[in-house]
Parts: structure tokens; sequence; C-alpha cells
């Protein structure tokens, strides 16, 4: 059985255009990040950008995404991206023009983040509001690159990360 156990976490008090996991240990199988984030900007959603080691080359994902206004799921594709999330445009979370105090949640599983070989991640990803364009998301990601993760970064496509936005991470033995 797998067992989850928290690395690190953040749960912001102040506004922040960012947030990074660093010196994540090599001793799991697997990693686990879960967010709860909203932002300070405008619209009915904004965008997060995922990045591993601050290296801002080599990603690429499939996006498979539904909003309550189109009666067929959508798709996306990007290769060779600067970060990773949703086909280059980043995970989808509540904004200001969000319903008021509602947070959007995203899991990311990344398995064998210290193997010797590219690494890919799962993402799910929902909005929590009362209207009918918000989306729900799921991506699947690889980062070309064979060093393992030893920091996460998760960056704000613009405004703030707002007080109460959480970020957390596990790692998982025996996956």
């Amino acid at each position: 059985m797998a067992t989850y156990t928290l690395i690190s976490s953040n749960v912001l008090s102040s506004s922040a255009a960012s947030v990074t996991f660093s010196s994540i240990p090599s001793t799991y199988t697997d990693l686990v990040l879960r967010i709860s984030a909203r932002s300070n900007a405008g619209g009915s959603y904004n965008l997060f950008k995922i990045t591993y080691n601050s290296v801002g080359t080599s990603y690429s994902d499939t996006l498979l995404y539904k909003d309550g206004t189109n009666a067929t799921p959508q798709s996306q594709r990007a290769s060779s991206t600067t970060f990773y999330s949703n086909a280059g445009t980043g995970l989808p979370f509540n904004d200001s023009g969000s319903t008021a105090n509602t947070f959007g949640s995203t899991e990311i599983y990344i398995p064998s983040y210290t193997a010797s070989q590219n690494k890919p991640a799962s993402v799910f990803a929902v909005q929590e509001d009362n209207s009918t364009t918000q989306y729900m998301a799921v991506d699947a990601s690889l980062w070309s690159n064979t060093a393992a993760i030893t920091s996460i970064g998760i960056a704000q496509n613009g405004g703030s990360f707002v007080s109460g936005s959480s970020f957390y991470l596990y790692g998982i033995s025996n996956a």
C-alpha cells in the first residue's frame, strides 16, 4: 500500500506571484502536488505554470477540458514549451471574476521523479464557481529531461495567488 508523507506545505498569508518547493528529498518513489488556489487577476479564471528544477525547456502535454457551456470536450496539444500545464497555456483556477471566496483545485501526480528517464505527470484540475463557464481539465504532461526533480516552481500567469491559497507536496513510498 502506498504511503503519503507531507514533504512541505505553503498556505499563503499574503499574495504571492509564485511558490517554489526546493530541496525535494530523493527518498520517495513518486510525488503528489495538491493546490487550492485563487488569483487576484481579473476574468473568470486564471492560469498557472509549473517548472521543474528552474528549467524552462522541454515540456510537452496533451489536455482534455470541458466547461459548462460547450457540449463537446475540447483538447489541445503542445510540445517544446518553457513550462508545463494545459498545452502551453497553463492550468485553470479561480480568479477575481469567480464567485467570491472560491478556490480552484489541482492535483499533479509525478511518478518516478528521481529515475534517469523523462518525467511524465498526470494532472486533474477543476474550478469551483456558480457559473457554467468554469473548467474541468485532465492533462498528461512530459518533461523531456532525465535529471531527478529537486524543485518545483508554480508561477502565476497574471496577478498573484491570494491569501489562503494552499500548496501541499507529498512524497509517496512504495507506489
